[in-house]
């Protein structure tokens, strides 16, 4: 099976990256793993709320043509169904037996576009609170790690 995460960003502090590349060892041992990380867009001090759909809208374009065509994709976001890490698990043996590349989606800053949300399979939350989308990146890899 094949996972890949596309992220928009890039992690620049050092421990959060000792822990990606820790976790993704860990990952690549049972499945192929990569992370695609794209650019993100700078936003404006007191952008409008236009201006922040637009950067979402550019961020999501690359996401979008990224994501090869018959995957399931998993986009993170807030509004996403919340599971356990039993239930993940759970939900993870369906997927092997699809023998689908996953696709996980982690947005930028500003969140993802509406086009990349929809296109979820699943639309995950790890909580109803808001992390950097570096945490995030290694929260969601630490629980890839374990299945």
């Amino acid at each position: 099976m094949n996972i890949k995460l596309i992220c928009v960003g890039k992690v620049k502090e050092a421990h959060y990256r000792d822990l990606i590349q820790e976790y993704s060892t860990t990952i690549r041992k049972n499945y192929k793993f990569e992370i695609i990380e794209l650019p993100d867009e700078k936003t404006p001090e007191q952008a409008s709320e236009k201006e922040e759909e637009k950067i979402k809208e550019l961020e999501g374009m690359r996401i979008m043509k990224r994501i090869p065509e018959q995957s399931l994709v998993v986009p993170l976001c807030i509004e996403g169904k919340q599971l356990s890490t039993a239930q993940l698990k759970t939900q993870w043996n369906v997927w092997k037996n699809q023998n689908q590349t996953i696709v996980f989606v982690i947005g930028g800053s500003l969140g993802l576009s509406q086009k990349v949300v929809q296109k979820g399979n699943l639309k995950l939350s790890f909580s109803k609170m808001t992390f950097p989308h570096q945490l995030m990146r290694v929260i969601l890899l630490e629980q890839l790690a374990r299945l």
